[in-house]
């Protein structure tokens, strides 16, 4: 459950930049040369969608990683992870994979109670 949580968390976090490449570039665009009517306006929170862009990613990835040593606050980050980017960018078809493997990554290494190590958080 370890090695699945980490690959997980992993994996969400590298699709997760690629969102927040986007997100924190669009905002930065639109504020640099303007909305245009009809096709591109500002997001309502632009603080939250660049902290996101930032801290997402950030999170999912270290907490996969940790997710073999102390699954406990791995899960927890994961979760983290994927509550931010849910609201900053919503669920949408660009979202939706890396809030999935986080949120799964980060039920798996909550659940792994028992590990084969002898620090379980349980």
């Amino acid at each position: 459950m370890r090695n699945a949580a980490l690959v997980l968390g992993i994996i969400g976090g590298v699709f997760a930049m690629l969102v927040g490449f986007f997100g924190y570039g669009y905002t930065e665009a639109i504020e640099r040369y303007g909305e245009i009517e009809g096709l591109a306006k500002q997001v309502d929170n632009v603080s939250l969608t660049r902290a996101a862009s930032f801290l997402s990613p950030l999170l999912a990835i270290a907490g996969g990683a940790m997710a073999s040593a102390r699954a406990l606050w791995g899960g927890i980050l994961m979760l983290i992870s994927a509550a931010l980017m849910l609201a900053a960018f919503g669920f949408s078809v660009f979202t939706m994979f890396p809030i999935g493997f986080t949120v799964l990554g980060g039920l798996l290494a909550i659940a792994a109670g028992k590990p084969d190590e002898p620090k379980a958080h349980f």
